[in-house]
């Protein structure tokens, strides 16, 4: 018995709790503890050596010497891997049922249960066996039911050990342990119910190409090795590849043939039918992308790539669209659907020559992408073995999924998705802008109603979209592991297993707020007016956020180890930094063209700042570029600044700003919260307003401004003296070099009950302006019921701050933790439920104080969710107290301009009209009628709702007694 054996069955200590989250929502198996019936991976300085049969697949040989390198890594002692000796006394046994004797004798012994895996798709277990074989005291078995089954088991044990599947692509370390132990038991994962799983690399120009031709000399097999090799850590399956003037197939030979011994699944885009990419036309085609005009060429060139690709596992794209990814027509009504059916019975009829007669066994997909789908509802049909696969509209919404009769078709469906995307209204490839929440709900609609055979993503240059990336497969892989529920647990446990478990909650809330503020808009759609700078102070709040998240993630960074501050730089800190700088590049940019129509002198200050942090974006990505000697030198190449329209700009242009020519004296502005204009009006710049500050109220006890700035070179004093003593000023006096910010509040201690009107008079610099206001001291009568208070002429709520909630008829809403772009989403659920009538179905209701009776609009801020069952709208109701249920039809207005506004905002902003007979207490009742509505805010308005890109922010609350 060899010494390592002797320690096995001599320990008697408890085995150790495995670090919690290693491993993203997996059992953990790993301890650092010897105890009864565990198995020592590595212990005492010694490893257990693995043995992988000879005949087993490439693939699997190749994942168990990744595993022999992690656990050396890990331990500092790397196993020995043995394919065609004996097993030694305690060996990691590695096989595939059917391909590898050893695994196959001990499942014909009873030594090993395989029966819940056997002909299963891409199943395993890891067991800890005793006495397994003649000379072997105990085995650590890892089986997979077929070959990718394996290759998951094997990379599961080396995420669980330690080594994250982001090690090489996002520089996360590995800790190191001197002892390994398995548990005794039986783990592993059963088949998903996602049969192909993958991304797509698009788009991938100047930043993903540049990095790679820099690195490898191009998209060869060397770059694809890592790209392999990430998609099987993450347990996904399948690949289309960068397709940017770029052929898999034919850039570097050896690309699919490495694909298949990896066990990747390769396809081809929605646009590249039968094997073959775009650029392969380009080099081999002759006459034109037309069938009816070149049909005979055109079935040559697939008959060369099927063919050339047979041997290969692969899913093989269908149908035809435009050259270049371009509509075949113009018009889908003008569409020959009978030639593109011909197409695709003639594709088959080439399949069924080349690669199986039975064409019925070749996976394909009919990719129903932008006016394909329109093809598709206008009655052209494919074989009922070929999977459809429904598209989003590119910016994350599912433009449709199968009806009830669809989902009885053999070749199921799947979806095409997107984290990255070139077009209208505005190319977003530069960094992630996808928040967990909003995937988690449009994949979840596309598992319940039935799109699950395949899903693919485009994650444009791969590098930026870590996350969303893992988590779309992971939820693919385990949807079961991750419902809504359980999304702040995911974020949790990528961190800890990132990061360690020190600083795991601060570093999750930070890219769970990171996602929340990026969702508000992309980086790309930004411009000077996104933000109101007048109204809410929502400009300045939108910054204050970013600059917290900021500050937040730099504080983790500095107390994190030095060897993970790269990875963190990569994965957290660089989004955030990034995002937060653009957006105050415009916000700094829409003040500096405020300041300069207010004739404010710190305009020009402004101006500095905004080319400021024009630079600063540039002094990121050189940031980014310089990590690890230059390993991600080309990554943030993307120029994403100075959009004109939808393409982006060839490289980053500063926005246009305005300086001013001062003069050298001294000249007094006022500005006041809520108006453009300033006071005294400029020479030639009329101002139709008098400087009224917006209402100040006992509900609220908010403070409002007054900006007193320097319309000149020189400094000057200044006084602002209240018109009564319940006025309170923040500062009576100071100096004014180029502006001070002065806060009005009311002591309502001492302020006459009612309306009352007051003013602050401001002089300084020989000039003299009075502001006027108006204080609001009428106080709730309390009633001891919860309720929102309505002041400065609305009432916003959050969605999940409602007052009550009543189920029905099977139905529910509940909460989508994180979704959208202020706190959180309430969507009914089962999603799969039928409609109701209004107000039969689930009701949420808002208890809200309004101070006067009158007309009101019930503004609903929603998700940008489509109406992906045909014939069924998108509808939700609505009631003040008693009324008859409004229904509002989300989509009611969807023409080309409207979705334009609902993907740029991420949001639907549907309204209602109602009148309330009288002030006080009401109740506003919102009633599901269909399925998928994502309600994230309300607000009732009363007339006083400002211009602002977010909403009012949240209404007081008086509590319940």
């Amino acid at each position: 018995m060899t010494r390592l054996a002797r320690r096995l069955l001599i320990a008697a200590a408890a085995i150790a709790l495995a670090p919690p989250a290693w491993a993203l929502g997996q059992v953990p198996y790993i301890a650092a503890e010897a105890a009864p019936g565990a198995f020592p991976v590595v212990q005492g300085g010694l490893a257990a050596p693995l043995h992988v049969d000879a005949e087993d697949y490439a693939g699997v040989q190749r994942a168990a010497r990744d595993l022999a390198t992690d656990i050396g890594r890990v331990t500092g002692v790397t196993p020995p891997l043995a394919t065609d000796t004996a097993p030694g006394a305690v060996p990691i046994l590695v096989g595939t049922l059917g391909h590898s004797p050893t695994i196959d004798r001990l499942a014909a012994a009873g030594k090993i249960d395989v029966g819940a895996i056997q002909g299963k798709w891409e199943a395993f277990r890891i067991q800890v066996v005793a006495n397994p074989m003649p000379g072997v005291a105990s085995a650590l078995v890892i089986v997979g039911s077929d070959k990718r089954g394996t290759i998951y088991g094997l990379y599961d044990m080396s995420e669980q050990i330690g080594v994250s599947p982001w090690s090489w692509w996002a520089d996360v370390p590995v800790r190191h342990r001197d002892t390994v132990y398995v548990k005794p038991g039986t783990y592993g994962e059963d088949p998903s119910p996602v049969r192909y799983r993958g991304i797509f690399l698009n788009d991938e120009a100047p930043a993903l190409t540049g990095w790679a031709k820099e690195k490898f000399g191009g998209l060869n097999h060397q770059f694809y090795e890592h790209v392999f090799e990430l998609i099987l850590r993450l347990k996904g399956n399948y690949l289309w590849p960068a397709m940017w003037g770029n052929a898999f197939n034919e850039d570097d030979p050896l690309n699919p043939r490495i694909a298949d011994e990896y066990g990747v699944v390769m396809g081809n885009s929605h646009h590249e039918p039968m094997l073959r990419s775009q650029q392969e036309w380009k080099h081999h085609g002759s006459g034109p992308w037309d069938y009816a005009a070149n049909g005979e060429v055109l079935r040559q060139f697939w008959s060369d790539g099927v063919r050339r690709n047979k041997d290969y596992e692969s899913v093989v794209t269908i149908g035809m669209r435009g050259d270049g990814d371009m509509p075949m027509t113009g018009d889908a009504a003008a569409a020959n659907t009978a030639l593109l059916e011909k197409v695709v019975a003639d594709q088959r009829q080439i399949l069924a020559r080349e690669v199986n007669p039975d064409v019925t066994q070749i996976p394909q997909i009919w990719a129903l992408y932008k006016e394909v789908q329109e093809y598709y509802e206008k009655g052209m049909r494919v074989p009922d073995d070929v999977t459809l696969l429904w598209c989003d509209d590119n910016w994350g919404n599912v433009r449709r999924l199968p009806t009830a009769e669809e989902r009885k078709r053999p070749g199921g469906a799947g979806v095409y998705y997107h984290f990255d995307y070139v077009g209208d209204p505005r190319s977003y490839k530069w960094i992630n802008t996808n928040p967990l929440p909003k995937i988690w709900e449009q994949m979840n609609l596309t598992l319940e109603y039935g799109a699950d055979r395949l899903w693919i993503v485009n994650v444009g240059d791969l590098k930026p979209m870590e996350l969303p990336i893992e988590f779309f497969l992971d939820y693919a892989r385990n949807p079961a592991r991750w419902p809504k529920e359980k999304l702040p647990e995911f974020t949790r446990a990528w961190a800890e297993r990132e990061f360690g478990a020190e600083h795991a909650a601060d570093i999750a809330d930070i890219v769970t707020r990171y996602g929340r503020l990026i969702s508000r808009r992309k980086p790309e759609l930004l411009d000077a007016n996104t933000f109101s700078l007048t109204d809410y102070r929502e400009a300045e709040r939108v910054v204050a956020d970013y600059h917290d998240l900021v500050a937040r993630a730099e504080a983790v960074s500095k107390a994190l180890p030095a060897d993970t501050r790269d990875a963190f730089f990569q994965l957290v800190l660089h989004p955030a930094k990034a995002a937060a700088q653009v957006t105050e590049l415009y916000v700094t940019v829409g003040r500096n063209r405020l300041y300069a129509d207010q004739g404010r002198a710190s305009a020009n200050a402004e101006a500095a700042k905004a080319r400021a942090l024009f630079q600063a974006d540039a002094d990121l990505a050189k940031e980014y570029h310089a990590l690890k000697g230059g390993k991600w030198n080309h990554m943030m190449d993307q120029t994403h600044i100075g959009y004109t329209y939808w393409q982006q700009p060839p490289v980053n242009f500063m926005p246009e700003v305005r300086e001013l020519t001062l003069p050298a004296a001294a000249s007094l502005g006022v500005a006041v919260e809520g108006k453009t204009q300033a006071w005294p009006a400029l020479a030639g710049k009329p101002v139709k307003d008098a400087p009224i500050l917006p209402d100040l109220d006992i509900v609220n006890k908010t403070s409002r401004y007054i900006d007193i700035f320097n319309r000149g070179r020189k400094p000057f004093a200044f006084a602002a003296k209240a018109s009564a003593p319940w006025i309170k000023v923040s500062q009576t006096t100071g100096t004014v070099t180029q502006e001070t910010r002065v806060q009005v509040s009311v002591d309502w201690a001492k302020a006459p009950a009612g309306s009352s009107p007051g003013s602050v008079t401001v002089t300084g610099a020989g000039g003299s302006v009075t502001i006027h206001l108006r204080a609001l001291n009428a106080p709730v009568p309390a009633d001891g019921q919860p309720a929102f208070i309505a002041a400065d002429g609305y009432v916003a709520m959050e969605a999940e701050h409602y007052t009550a909630k009543a189920d029905a008829g099977g139905a529910a809403w509940q909460k989508i933790p994180d979704y959208g772009r202020t706190l959180s989403g309430l969507a009914p659920f089962p999603v799969t439920s039928a409609s109701f009538e209004p107000g039969q179905g689930p009701r949420l209701d808002y208890r809200v104080y309004l101070p006067q009776p009158g007309p009101v609009t019930v503004r609903a801020i929603v998700g940008p969710t489509l109406n992906f069952v045909p014939g069924r709208g998108l509808r939700y109701a609505v009631a003040i107290d008693d009324e008859a249920p409004r229904v509002v039809d989300v989509l009611a207005r969807n023409g080309i301009a409207d979705w334009y506004k609902s993907v740029e905002e991420n949001a639907r902003l549907p309204i209602s009209s109602h009148s309330v007979a009288t002030a006080g207490y009401h109740t506003v009742h919102v009633w599901m009628v269909d399925p998928g509505v994502v309600l994230t805010k309300l607000v009732v308005d009363l007339g006083g709702v400002k211009p602002s890109y977010l909403g009012p922010p949240e209404s007081a609350r008086l509590a319940a007694r």
